[in-house]
């Protein structure tokens, strides 16, 4: 059995909850899973103290193995010429110098994507063909019998509340590229609210395509909750077996104090693996 911890859009900066991440931090430590995912806006506004006190978090994480992706507010968004000619300068100074990147432990084989797009879709995101590429040649080394996992901030389905919201543009071709690579799990943040759901429901195929699961994190620490997590924090476990994988959702409920399941969801794996 391998465990995965999904936390996502941290926010150093104004909104940041510096309570939540001491109760994340204990909840963390509580689980001690085998990979950490932290999918996306690391601070508010990419400002260097931002980034400085995400680098002192992340080296805090100690020998925990962790997957990072940027999401759109670690690009600066009034810092004009910034964004359109340095726009990750200082993610890939304090976060991670490799934006597209690979990570394999045994059992599990993940790719992240950095699907910011400061020059064209600043909150929207995009994928170029050149990423879906790189995911697909990764994936085609990966052995039968990993979990194949998606990293990216962006939400390629919209979360089925009430609140409208707008995905990434060219979802349909993205989702039909990573079916055709059988990505088992699709990760991600960005909306500050958590859901699970698969390519299936915002984009119906032919039958027999393969389904993706996707789940999402709300804000783990910071005070921009939405919907119905509005003012809430949240984030995943992730638990992968043989034959199936498991997703509870985890609000921080202020009384205890704790970050608390809220259920837990199921799904088969098609394949199979060996975890």
């Amino acid at each position: 059995m391998l465990t995965l911890l999904h936390a996502s859009d941290l926010h150093f900066g104004k909104p940041h909850r510096p309570e939540a991440l001491e109760v994340f931090r204990q909840f963390l430590d509580g689980v001690s899973p085998d990979l950490i995912v932290l999918s996306g806006d690391f601070t508010q506004r990419a400002k260097i103290p931002e980034y400085q006190a995400a680098r002192q978090f992340l080296e805090s994480l100690g020998d925990f193995p962790v997957v990072v992706t940027p999401g759109n507010h670690d690009v600066p968004l009034y810092r004009v010429a910034e964004r359109l000619f340095a726009p990750l300068r200082n993610y890939r100074k304090y976060i991670s110098e490799t934006l597209d990147s690979v990570t394999k432990i045994p059992g599990l084989s993940v790719v992240s994507l950095d699907s910011t797009s400061p020059h064209s879709a600043i909150v929207n995101g995009r994928l170029s063909d050149a990423q879906l590429l790189f995911a697909a040649q990764a994936f085609s080394l990966t052995p039968a019998e990993d979990l194949k996992i998606l990293v990216a901030h962006h939400n390629l389905i919209p979360a089925p509340d009430f609140e409208p919201q707008q995905v990434l543009p060219g979802y349909q071709k993205c989702l039909s590229a990573l079916a055709k690579m059988k990505v088992d799990l699709i990760i991600g943040g960005h909306l500050h609210r958590a859901f699970i759901g698969t390519s299936l429901d915002a984009y119906p195929q032919p039958p027999h395509t393969h389904p993706m699961v996707i789940v999402h994190s709300g804000t783990t620490t910071s005070t921009r909750g939405r919907a119905r997590e509005r003012g809430l924090n949240s984030l995943n476990l992730i638990r992968i077996g043989k034959d199936e994988f498991s997703i509870t959702p985890h609000l921080l409920r202020e009384v205890p104090g704790e970050f608390e399941p809220t259920g837990t969801h199921t799904f088969p794996r098609i394949q199979g693996g060996t975890p």
